[in-house]
């Protein structure tokens, strides 16, 4: 979603900027929708209306008050104290009679000592009291003064940080390196520093095929004289076992042999729990499972090799979704879609959208903004890696630069190579007539687009390391003006996190392109051209803003861009971050960019944290806006901006 302020379009009149409102829903049928409601609440805030954690809810409600001190002079063992703290964060959320209140202070010490431990702390001391009264001295019904909230003061003495002295790896962990498990001397000797490195060395053998592999000992001894820890670490790994047979449970509609022929978990193949964690992802990302689960057996088959069972869950298998936003620019808009994502027991997907737009604004029929389209796609399609993929698009779009009204129909086939790369070929024809700087003109497009993708991040939604890269080259030949014609486009995005928890993350990204055959512009369609502007490139300039204009100032488009953004992701606390950035383009009428006419833009950003990726707002202005053009643009998504 993009929010911005337009600059006159040459020929057209000046409509006023302002707000984009958008609602959508997407459901399946639920009880839900007939379900009383008290509030309104989104991502956890409650905006208006009674919430359902009101204290009439809690049988014989009990309110208290609670002040968490503590002699720690580190910032971030405070930060993980009061984090760890149930009685500071529910502080306003009754408990239910006097117990509970004594039950949550104890559950709370236990809690804090826990965080204590973590930071190597295992001296530190927590003492609670309630109503003035240490918890271990209160009787086993206590009972409080409810005049007022009960009163708890929670006193954290963090205590020295205790340092590795010795450990001792045994079994067939033997023979590693501490260092290696971030436990060499003198190290910082957290408990759950000690408790990763027993999950990695479990891990790493049974990233050697054997799936047995067990911690037998873990042995932490604390000496308080010293500030010092010595660990003793001990494991078995078990018999190199191949994969036995694979049974699925839970299916209904989706077809077992299909679940276990697109696991790609098959019979004989070395074990390995990196492709079983890959197996199940693979499965929960075609959509038509609620939840899977791969179980190994606890014990090798007679044959020497690992059972294993796939238990899957099926979710909703017909979908539907609805929006509508609002502009004093475009005026109102509607859209909608229904799919389905099991059509034949193969998890093919079937999805019917469209969407109007202008409405209100528009003059006439033909200036409305409309798209309507069916796509539908065939995963394990000849092969377990490969999905097909055929769609047909009509739409009508009318951007600043210009009027596109396109049929689009599409063929294609993706593989995946490996984890990391894919690469999709397909066939396209495409019809289209354009209302632009070069006139009216109509074109009818055959085209075969290639593209590779390399994903190496370590998250997609919210990605603190690795890279992302893209090549695309798209053959094409226009049959009404007989033009043969190449786009070559290319991106790649970086990541890098600063700091144990990657709190700071510099992003980058950069982008290119050019069309090869394109001497005369006028004989390429628009929606083929190059522009760039707006919140998919340079932020701060207008959608299309930035491109070539002709001697009557109208935009034509361009031959060759480039684009590159840099992002400074900060994460204020858990769940809020901040994000300056700069962004930087060009689009030239020639294959070689001309980088005398370049345009920047630069903000700062909000997010806000879900568990279906970040909310993104974000403000720029231009620092070298066209005359009379975008003065700041307002963009809003969901996912970071690359």
């Amino acid at each position: 979603m993009q929010i911005r302020r337009k600059s006159p379009k040459p020929g057209i009149a000046y409509r006023r900027a302002g707000i984009v409102t958008m609602v959508a829903v997407t459901t399946a049928l639920s009880p839900a929708l007939v379900a009383d409601a008290y509030a309104f609440k989104l991502f956890g805030i409650n905006f208006f209306g009674k919430d359902d954690t009101d204290a009439n809810q809690v049988p014989d409600p009990v309110r208290y008050e609670v002040t968490l001190t503590s002699d720690a002079a580190d910032p971030d063992l405070k930060e993980a104290l009061e984090n760890s703290s149930r009685l500071v964060s529910d502080k306003e959320q009754p408990v239910s009679g006097d117990l509970g209140v004594v039950v949550k202070a104890r559950d709370d010490r236990d809690r804090l000592i826990a965080a204590l431990y973590e930071k190597a702390r295992y001296g530190g001391v927590v003492t609670i009291t309630v109503d003035g009264r240490n918890i271990d001295d209160l009787p086993p019904n206590p009972t409080f003064d409810r005049s007022r909230p009960v009163p708890v003061n929670v006193s954290v003495a963090a205590g020295p940080v205790f340092r590795v002295r010795e450990v001792q790896f045994g079994g067939d962990a033997a023979n590693r390196n501490p260092a290696d498990y971030d436990l060499g001397p003198g190290a910082s000797a957290g408990s759950l520093t000690i408790i990763k490195a027993g999950d990695k060395i479990v891990e790493q053998l049974k990233s050697d095929g054997r799936p047995l592999a067990k911690l037998t000992t873990r042995k932490v001894v604390a000496d308080h004289r010293t500030n010092t820890v010595d660990v003793v670490l001990a494991a078995e790994g078990g018999p190199v076992a191949p994969i036995g047979t694979v049974g699925v449970t839970g299916a209904k509609a989706v077809r077992p042999d299909f679940i276990e022929r697109y696991s790609r978990i098959n019979k004989g193949d070395r074990y390995s729990p990196e492709a079983l964690k890959k197996a199940g992802e693979r499965l929960r990302a075609l959509g038509v499972f609620s939840s899977v689960t791969l179980r190994e057996g606890d014990q090798l088959a007679g044959d020497g090799s690992l059972p294993m069972i796939i238990e899957v869950s099926e979710g909703k298998q017909r979908y539907f979704g609805v929006g509508a936003q609002y502009s004093t620019v475009d005026g109102f808009g509607l859209n909608g879609y229904w799919g389905h994502r099991n059509l034949f027991g193969g998890a093919e997907g079937l999805r019917v959208e469209g969407a109007v737009g202008r409405l209100g604004d528009a003059t006439a029929l033909g200036d409305l903004d409309f798209s309507a389209g069916i796509t539908f796609t065939k995963p394990g399609a000849f092969v377990p890696s490969g999905t097909l993929i055929a769609s047909i698009l009509a739409k009508s779009e009318n951007p600043d630069a210009y009027s596109a009204k396109l049929v689009t129909a599409s063929l294609g086939y993706s593989y995946e190579l490996n984890d990391t790369d894919t690469f999709t070929g397909a066939g396209e024809v495409s019809w289209e007539k354009d209302d632009d700087a070069f006139g009216t003109n109509t074109y009818l497009t055959f085209a075969a687009p290639l593209q590779f993708d390399r994903d190496a991040r370590d998250n997609k939604l919210d990605p603190t390391s690795g890279y992302r890269a893209m090549a695309k080259v798209t053959p094409s030949y226009e049959a009404y003006n007989g033009t043969i014609f190449s786009a070559f486009e290319g991106s790649i995005s970086g990541y890098y996190g600063l700091g144990a928890e990657d709190r700071i993350v510099l992003a980058g990204k950069l982008s290119a392109g050019f069309l090869l055959g394109a001497d005369d512009l006028a004989n390429i369609p628009a929606t083929r051209r190059f522009f760039a502007g707006g919140g998919g490139s340079v932020r701060g300039y207008g959608y299309q803003e930035i491109s070539p204009y002709n001697a009557a100032n109208q935009a034509t488009g361009g031959a060759s861009f480039m684009t590159a953004s840099f992002e400074t992701r900060v994460k204020v606390t858990d769940t809020i971050g901040i994000v300056p950035f700069i962004d930087v383009g060009v689009v030239s009428a020639d294959v070689a960019p001309d980088f005398s006419d370049i345009r920047a833009g630069a903000g700062i950003g909000l997010r806000y944290a879900t568990p279906f990726g970040p909310i993104r707002l974000d403000f720029a202005v231009p620092l070298n806006k066209f005359e009379g053009g975008t003065d700041y643009g307002i963009y809003a998504g969901i996912g970071q901006s690359f």
